[in-house]
């Protein structure tokens, strides 16, 4: 039996068989060649696949792990044209070397430079160094990149990257642990929000102690690790685990409970979901409601704008699904992070504020009417909101709600059904709609704050920029008090408040958000019941 200790960056507990994975830059032979042309071609192709593959695996990050943590693969998707790192490849191909071995070079002295600075987010820039680099590298020689996983177990490795973190299938991956890591770490994050219990910075011991099939034993709250472990050891560990279960069905009873104060204050509590196959997920998790569908990933996973018919069939779905209970679809947010090809948008120098979300829908309104009657006509089979993103603007709502009653009179003629009781509102997610909210609030049936961008725009910390960490306080009174002051307009004029960023879902916030009133809170799914049983604890006549 030997214990190890790491940093547990992940609630759960896992006794399973280990699998020990070899995630190490492949081995490259140093390979002269005469056309180097040629070779700067095939580079080029190999790099134009690894971005396609990381805006797959961005799609699939943003609908499994939300918006915040799928962003380091847009940051990945830069750094492989970042002029410096190209500039070395070329240079190595130039010299008559295989592409192969350029990038292999060029990821070791950026990877060794960037590993031996002081700075924290610097060094630990040096693994997503590695990670597209072993991509490229996969790429340029026709690889299938990631390692299957057969059977349940509990993954062991040196580290893992963040692409390897999100293609972990969830059902066969117990735990992981690495040698290096930590907790604030990318892929710490997406473990996190996966639910994959997990275990960083055991050390070198961890690869010299570990074999596969080992059965191991990992604590995700004390950062545990005993490998082999005797009788007495694993009853221990199997005894907590089944605390720590017991501890999960206490959460589960909670459902069909209300989410009401002690005080009897009531508020919503709705699930954030980017597709409709992750309705399960939120009724499985006793949502109250959507409060947050993701439109444009019906966009991101087609090769050309989706059609009304396809459109409306998956709002059909998502309304039918849930019962009756209000959904709220957001109408397409392409631009900044994310990008469909097919759309054509101009390359800006910073997208976060340029032609984005509404303005998109506003400037090509043809794209914009298709969605809106693909919406209206799935509006028969539910109860339904939509609502607007990237608001600052009387104007922008205005012209908004002349288009929905252009809809909504040409679905009449046709004699297509539709609801009549289609509530509209709107995002405030830039200083400007909360500041206008006043304004605003006359004009529509709800606000729903969404506090990742307002924080973005509020504080000028680009949410893609990892560096700015220190600096973005998300707790920060200017981003309080303009949450505060659209809630208190919005109900001055007859209008619900929901929340759907990431701070609804931050339990040290809640009841600040009960005390401004706050109507509604839409999180993932499984933070739906956690979130339920801090409201039934607060007191808000204390």
């Amino acid at each position: 039996m030997i214990k190890l200790k790491g940093k547990g960056v992940s609630t759960a507990i896992a006794i399973g068989k280990a699998r020990v994975l070899g995630n190490s830059l492949p081995a490259i032979q140093k390979r002269e060649i005469s056309d180097t042309s040629a070779e700067i071609s095939r580079y080029f192709d190999a790099r134009a696949l690894a971005i396609s593959q990381l805006r797959d695996i961005h799609k699939r990050a943003l609908r499994e792990v939300g918006e915040t943590s799928a962003q380091i693969f847009e940051i990945h998707q830069m750094m492989l044209e970042d002029e410096d790192y190209n500039e070395s490849i070329l240079s190595i191909i130039h010299d008559g070397v295989c592409a192969e071995w350029a990038v292999f070079s060029t990821c070791q002295s950026f990877s060794e430079l960037l590993s031996s600075m002081e700075d924290g987010y610097m060094r630990a820039r040096a693994l997503d160094i590695k990670d597209i680099s072993s991509r490229l590298i996969s790429c340029l020689e026709g690889e299938k990149t990631g390692e299957d996983v057969a059977e349940k177990c509990i993954i062991c490795a040196y580290d893992l990257s963040p692409s390897e973190t999100v293609l972990l299938d969830k059902d066969k991956v117990l735990a992981f642990v690495t040698s290096q890591g930590s907790q604030s770490s990318h892929t710490a994050i997406l473990a996190r929000n996966m639910g994959i219990g997990a275990v960083v910075s055991v050390g070198e011991e961890l690869l010299s102690s570990v074999r596969d099939g080992d059965i191991l034993c990992v604590d995700g709250y004390t950062g545990e690790i005993i490998v082999n472990p005797d009788a007495d050891s694993l009853l221990k560990m199997q005894t907590r685990k089944e605390e720590n279960e017991r501890q999960k069905e206490l959460l589960r009873e909670l459902k069909g409970k209300p989410s009401v104060t002690l005080d009897g204050t009531r508020v919503k509590l709705y699930a954030n979901i980017g597709s409709p196959s992750h309705i399960g997920e939120a009724v499985f998790n006793d949502a109250e409601g959507i409060g947050l569908f993701r439109s444009e990933f019906l966009y991101l996973d087609s090769p050309e704008y989706p059609s009304e018919e396809a459109q409306f069939l998956a709002y059909k779905k998502v309304l039918e699904g849930m019962q009756g209970k209000r959904v709220i679809i957001r109408t397409l947010d392409i631009g900044a992070d994310k990008q469909a090809p097919y759309f054509a948008l101009p390359r800006e120098e910073n997208p976060a504020l340029g032609l984005r979300a509404i303005r998109i829908c506003l400037s090509r309104p043809e794209v914009f009417k298709t969605q809106l009657r693909a919406l209206y006509r799935a509006s028969a089979y539910g109860r339904l909101g939509i609502m607007f993103p990237m608001i600052v603007s009387v104007d922008e709502v205005i012209r908004i709600k002349e288009l929905c009653t252009l809809v909504m009179a040409e679905l009449e003629t046709q004699g297509v059904p539709f609801s009549r009781e289609v509530e509209l509102g709107i995002m405030i997610e830039t200083p400007a709609s909360a500041i206008i909210a006043d304004l605003l609030a006359p004009l529509v049936d709800f606000f729903s704050i969404g506090t990742n961008d307002l924080t973005q725009y509020t504080l000028a910390c680009d949410r893609q920029n990892p560096s700015l960490d220190e600096f973005c306080d998300t707790h920060h009174e200017a981003i309080m008090r303009l949450i505060d002051r659209a809630t208190r307009c919005a109900h001055e004029n007859g209008a619900w408040v929901g929340i759907c960023g990431e701070l609804a879902s931050d339990l040290s916030l809640t009841e600040l958000f009960l005390r401004m009133g706050i109507d509604e809170l839409s999180v993932s799914p499984s933070y739906i019941l956690s979130l339920r049983d801090t409201v039934r604890k607060i007191d808000l006549r204390l």
